[in-house]
């Protein structure tokens, strides 16, 4: 379905609810899927609109949101669900996610992150639980629990997704065997309460301190471990192990509220779903990093390969898995994945200058340092959101606009192209020492997707190597970022 036609559809739905037509229609940052969401508003009335082209998917999540809502749980309302059961409004649990706390907190995890996990872990035993009672869950896709099908199709997809494109060696049916040892071995759990399945902290609202969940399409009955271990395993929270065995118990300490729980044996099925949950995430990584190259995963796999080597390392699991930890181990030791060293990085002689310019106006910028040039990359072939009235007087740093290129171009994907072609360069000019590189983004008016890409590489640089970055968004100084 095209955009227009989405927005079309959201605007009726939201008329039929409100009773009047939404003055605001937003996209916001798009998800890992094919969902497409906006944000709608007129005067004190405001939904999220979603879209996405699996009704299956979506009957699911309606289904279960309008079951938790009755019971209390801290998820959205459904307000209203279109025709086709491709578009729906839900309510607007407002912009503050708990991956954004993360991103504030520094090198420590303070004691106010401490409480608000210790409310999260209350509320996921709650939903699987409570939720979990009188829930259909002939509702679930693509499967109504998290069985052996299920777990084979994460571990084949961390086997060809991610140790095969990784390059590491491995004796394929001693794989399987593994595979087959530690599926029977996670099977005699209790699987009987709601699974959320993808339970992390970009699917958690914070609003007035307390926490709200979404994106739960995907639950289904299964072992309360699973989900516990996706949010305190996350590949980039960096939960130290104190706080993380301190939120295992306080979780503990909710659960035994509701149901008899033999701790010693809950804990030791626990590891064992952090390990599996950590091979479903290595798959993911695998599929969107190392298969169409999407620089976030790829940055992303050395924090899921520290998860399972302090796993390994502190004999976690319960079950031998002898050919997957020497997979893993080979993969760990060889070192391929670690970042970048930012100490050398920041010690190097080189700066990187970064323009964003109009080729309409003053055009490709000189390079004053003496070597002659750089990269210029032209932007003029990603959608433009000028052409739209809502973006024309933003520019590439408003989020609005940073959504709509997120959302309705090829911008990111542009954005990974240039992430390898520079971080190349970046590398040797490190190695030899040169002191001098220059990157120029142009676009027609110098405003929104030049503005952006520059930001975004500068960002990236700064983030990966901890070298030194200059900025300049030539044509927005020259008009003091009026527009």
């Amino acid at each position: 379905m095209k955009s227009a036609d989405i927005e079309r559809g959201l605007r009726e739905l939201f008329y039929e609810w409100a009773g009047e037509e939404p003055d605001l229609l937003l996209p916001l940052a798009p998800s890992g899927s094919n969902r497409v969401y906006y944000r709608l508003k007129k005067g004190d009335k405001t939904a999220i609109g979603a879209y996405n082209p699996n009704p299956k998917e979506n009957d699911a999540f309606i289904g279960f949101s309008r079951h938790f809502f009755s019971k209390g749980l801290p998820v959205p309302e459904i307000y209203a669900v279109g025709p086709g059961r491709m578009v729906y409004l839900q309510e607007d649990l407002g912009f503050t996610t708990l991956y954004s706390y993360l991103l504030q907190k520094g090198d420590y995890f303070p004691d106010y992150l401490i409480r608000i996990y210790k409310r999260v872990v209350e509320q996921l035993a709650r939903l699987q639980v409570e939720g979990g009672e009188g829930l259909d869950y002939t509702l679930c896709y693509p499967r109504d629990a998290f069985d052996k099908q299920s777990m084979y199709w994460d571990f084949n997809t961390f086997k060809y997704y991610f140790l095969r494109l990784a390059d590491v060696p491995f004796d394929e049916q001693l794989l399987e065997n593994d595979m087959e040892q530690l599926a029977e071995y996670l099977l005699r759990a209790d699987s009987s309460h709601f699974m959320f399945r993808d339970f992390q902290t970009r699917n958690i609202m914070i609003r007035s301190g307390e926490p709200y969940f979404i994106d739960y399409q995907g639950g289904r009955r299964g072992a309360l471990q699973y989900d516990l271990a996706s949010l305190l395993y996350q590949a980039k929270a960096n939960v130290p192990d104190d706080i993380r065995m301190e939120l295992l118990e306080h979780y503990m300490d909710t659960l035994e509220k509701m149901l008899p729980l033999g701790r010693q044996l809950f804990i030791e099925y626990y590891y064992a779903f952090v390990f599996v949950r950590s091979i479903q995430v290595l798959g993911a990584y695998g599929f969107r990093g190392l298969y169409e190259r999407k620089e976030y995963f790829i940055n992303s796999i050395p924090f899921a390969l520290r998860n399972v080597k302090w796993l390994l390392d502190n004999n976690k699991l319960a079950v031998r898995l002898p050919e997957l930890e020497q997979a893993l181990y080979r993969l760990i030791e060889s070192k391929r994945f670690e970042p970048f060293d930012r100490i050398k990085g920041a010690s190097s002689l080189l700066t990187v200058r970064i323009n964003s310019f109009s080729y309409n106006n003053n055009g490709i910028p000189a390079d004053t340092s003496g070597n002659g040039g750089g990269f210029v990359f032209d932007c003029r072939f990603i959608h433009n959101p000028g052409r739209y009235e809502p973006y024309k007087k933003l520019t590439g740093r408003d989020e609005p606009v940073i959504n709509f290129l997120k959302l309705h171009s090829q911008a990111e994907d542009f954005m990974n192209d240039v992430f390898r072609i520079v971080d190349a360069a970046v590398e040797d000019y490190i190695e030899r020492s040169f002191t001098s590189l220059m990157v120029s983004f142009g676009c027609t008016g110098g405003q929104h997707r030049s503005v952006y890409a520059a930001d975004t590489l500068a960002r990236h640089l700064k983030e990966k190597y901890g070298i030194r970055v200059e900025l300049s968004h030539i044509e927005q100084e020259r008009k003091g970022w009026r527009n």
